[in-house]
């Protein structure tokens, strides 16, 4: 089983590369000229594309080809008080830039929306802006000229006091949504509240993919065996990535991984990933898929990456039944 490994938004690595720049609302109305604050949000808005762009190049350039790109790329993208705002036609030869690139180098970019985009909620009004939120992130992917297979990864959201029901509501109120953004989805068990198996009835239910965290799924497990886990719904896990056919889709299964923070913050990400604890489970997974594409979700970001095949590294030296391929994947014997 092929191997590859990414990370999220920021490099550590690299100066002066934050894609996340942006304008507070209380500084945008403070600005007299209106017309001119909204070109001056474009401008970050190109430069944080721009410095997205760079960041890929550095991925590349260390055999990285799987990256999740920052939610903040358009500061107060989805600000109420903006919304007769199109940054678009602005920005378009920036996104066509970034899609460019991914598609010439066979990169796999991602998007999460933050745990603001829930769809088992029960207010209306927040229903409608995680809708909002969601259109935001597949626009600017659709600006990107990036087809479908670029997702946008989501958690089930809040229980609201009643688990089962919120669960039912999720389903209904997320199926409710045009293709153009259901399809766009991939769906992740949580640290709280849903479950590895209740995410997996919910993914199931609306017919997307989900994406596993292990670490996640460490500290709210439902009381499942490390047995249950690869043999019974590991193997449903993988199915959710096939097309209506019933075939793969064109898109490995995804796994994030990160490290507890400390046994006081179990939950809190780690600088680093322990290499141990992931191999174990690689090694429960190995030949059930020909490629795994696996997310690392460490404060140390590029670097983390960097060290986690330093030590891939190491435990190929010592023995283990791994082959390092290059910078950013390694084989699985």
């Amino acid at each position: 089983m092929i191997v590859r490994f990414g990370f999220v938004a920021m490099s550590v690595l690299l100066e002066k590369t934050s894609p996340s720049r942006t304008m507070t609302y209380a500084t945008f109305s403070k600005l007299d000229d209106r017309e001119a604050a909204l070109r001056r949000l474009e401008r970050i808005a190109e430069e944080n594309l721009r410095t997205t762009l760079r960041i890929m190049k550095h991925c590349v350039g260390h055999d990285v080809y799987v990256y999740r790109m920052t939610s903040k790329l358009i500061p107060l993208a989805t600000h109420d008080a903006l919304k007769d705002w199109n940054p678009y036609p602005a920005l378009e030869e920036a996104f066509a830039d970034v899609g460019r690139y991914a598609k010439e180098k066979g990169m796999r970019l991602s998007f999460h929306p933050d745990h603001f985009c829930v769809f088992s909620t029960p207010r209306p009004e927040v229903l409608a802006k995680s809708a909002e939120d969601l259109n935001y992130h597949v626009t600017m992917l659709e600006h990107m000229g990036l087809d479908p297979m670029t997702k946008c990864n989501i958690h089930v959201g809040g229980a609201y006091g009643d688990k089962p029901t919120s669960l039912e509501r999720f389903i209904a109120q997320f199926g409710a949504l045009p293709d153009r953004l259901r399809n766009r989805i991939t769906l992740e068990n949580d640290d709280k509240t849903f479950t590895v198996r209740e995410t997996l009835a919910a993914a199931e239910a609306v017919g997307t993919p989900m994406v596993l965290d292990i670490h996640h799924h460490a500290v709210n497990d439902g009381g499942e065996s490390e047995a249950a886990l690869h043999d019974e719904l590991w193997p449903r896990i993988v199915r959710t990535w096939n097309g209506p056919d019933g075939q793969p889709l064109p898109l490995a299964p995804k796994l994030h991984v990160s490290s507890p923070k400390s046994e006081r913050d179990p939950r809190g990400h780690a600088d680093n990933v322990e290499a141990g604890p992931l191999l174990r489970f690689l090694r429960g997974v190995n030949g059930s898929i020909p490629q795994l594409d696996v997310m690392i979700e460490a404060k140390q970001k590029d670097a983390a990456l960097l060290q986690l095949m330093a030590d891939m590294r190491q435990l190929q030296a010592d023995g283990e039944a791994i082959r390092v391929i290059d910078g950013g994947s390694i084989e699985i014997y």
